[in-house]
């Protein structure tokens, strides 16, 4: 009998926080605001796409932004590294701070499709005409968090903390020369005052299906670092090679060097690395080996120990490969975003969130991504948690639509309002767990 009765209690105490769940009146409401935003939300994307800004340059979007939040009752500053903008929503309970983030720029793309809110605004970047376009979706993150920004004010006094809403410009990164993106923002205190204890993001996938959820506990996406080689050698005749030193053949096995960092450096059952040459340029006829050859690429890891070895055999590899040709490489490294990390302690209490939302078969963990994320700023001070949303139309395959960064990129706007009440929930859940761990810890004391 004591063993049924253990039994039935545990089941019983494991029911419990879903009922309680199930009937809370605060998410019941803010819930209901969600759905009741669904076309404002909707509308809200198509302005931003049909009139996207570059990375610190989203002067139109953030004072749209701003105007919503002030509309609410929000507090706000503006002018946040650049063009950002922070609102910040106080709760009328105590509780925790929990930020949520949209990044806000397009990208200069030239849209190919013929949406009827198709972008036909066109600029000048890097000294070449191009069109700009929302050809990430950051036009749907930033509309989905001013619907999330809605739903929450909806409930300010039954909010137990403080929720700030980060607008954040130049994602894709700044222009040349300036600063900007999530790393100017926590440099200019966006996550203080007040004191942020956790941050949650969003992306939109146009390869994941509307319904579908996608998350990887621990690293995420790629840390990525920019490389730039100099290879200078002597400039001779094409037809006396022997009279110089060719900066080209130098190149050539500089580059075909490289690729053995991943294959026979790296422990491969520890974690992926790319190493990519995306640029190489020299010489300036047929029959004049040049002085000098330069290349540019980029470098992809999942961890600092993979990072710092693989910029150490870069240099290695270059200047050594360079040395015995008697030429001479300069190598120069930018290291540009950290590893996008998922706080493993905090995703796992986060998941069944979204697995109540979505269903539990519809919330699936990915693969490592070798794209990256400046987002991961945010997630080297405060725990976060960062996921993907689905943006592609069910019955389509990702082999069908068009990627990210790219003219054909379309987005399935039948996803929003789940993005919407993702956001939501994982706040109020958040707040929920903060005060009943706060309260255990206290008991046990």
């Amino acid at each position: 009998m004591r063993t049924i009765f253990t039994n039935f209690c545990a089941v019983a105490l494991a029911v419990i926080p879903l009922i309680s769940e199930a009937q809370s009146p605060v998410k019941a409401q803010v819930s209901k605001v969600a759905d009741g935003l669904e076309k404002k939300v909707v509308a809200w994307r198509r302005d931003f796409h049909q009139n996207p800004e570059l990375g610190n340059r989203e002067f139109k979007t953030s004072a749209k932004v701003a105007a919503h939040l002030q509309a609410l009752g929000i507090e706000v500053q503006t002018n946040v590294a650049k063009t950002g903008v922070v609102g910040l929503l106080k709760g009328g309970k105590p509780g925790p701070v929990v930020a949520l983030r949209a990044d806000m720029d397009g990208l200069p793309v030239t849209e190919r499709g013929d949406l009827p809110f198709k972008s036909t605004v066109s600029t000048e970047y890097n000294g070449q005409q191009t069109g700009v376009m929302h050809a990430c979706g950051h036009d749907s993150h930033v509309a989905i968090l001013m619907g999330v920004a809605e739903a929450l004010a909806s409930a300010k006094s039954e909010l137990k903390g403080t929720v700030k809403f980060i607008f954040q410009p130049a994602e894709e990164g700044p222009p040349a020369g300036e600063e900007g993106g999530a790393q100017l923002m926590v440099k200019e205190g966006v996550l203080e005052n007040p004191k942020v204890d956790v941050i949650f993001g969003l992306h939109i996938n146009s390869q994941t299906e509307v319904g579908t959820i996608k998350y990887r506990p621990g690293a995420t996406m790629a840390a990525v670092d920019f490389f730039s080689i100099k290879v200078k050698g002597r400039q001779a005749h094409g037809a006396a090679p022997w009279s110089g030193v060719d900066p080209i053949v130098t190149s050539s096995q500089i580059v075909t060097g490289l690729q053995t960092i991943v294959s026979r450096n790296l422990n491969i059952t520890e974690g992926a690395a790319i190493v990519t040459v995306g640029a190489i340029h020299g010489g300036i006829r047929q029959n004049i080996i040049p002085e000098e050859t330069s290349m540019i690429g980029t470098i992809r890891t999942f961890s600092p120990e993979a990072q710092k070895l693989v910029h150490r055999r870069i240099d290695e590899i270059s200047t050594n490969i360079a040395e015995s040709a008697g030429a001479k490489a300069d190598v120069k490294i930018d290291v540009m975003y950290p590893v996008t990390y998922n706080d493993p302690p905090l995703t796992e209490k986060m998941v069944p969130t979204l697995e109540t939302l979505a269903g539990k078969n519809k919330v699936v963990i990915t693969p490592a991504q070798t794209g990256a994320e400046d987002f991961s700023f945010y997630q080297q001070k405060v725990p976060g948690f960062f996921f993907f949303l689905g943006g592609m139309a069910k019955g389509k395959t990702p082999q069908e639509v068009g990627s990210h960064h790219t003219p054909d990129f379309y987005i399935d706007e039948g996803g929003f309002t789940l993005g919407v009440k993702a956001l939501c929930h994982l706040t109020l859940d958040y707040m929920e767990q903060w005060k009943g761990a706060t309260a255990s810890a206290k008991a046990k004391k």
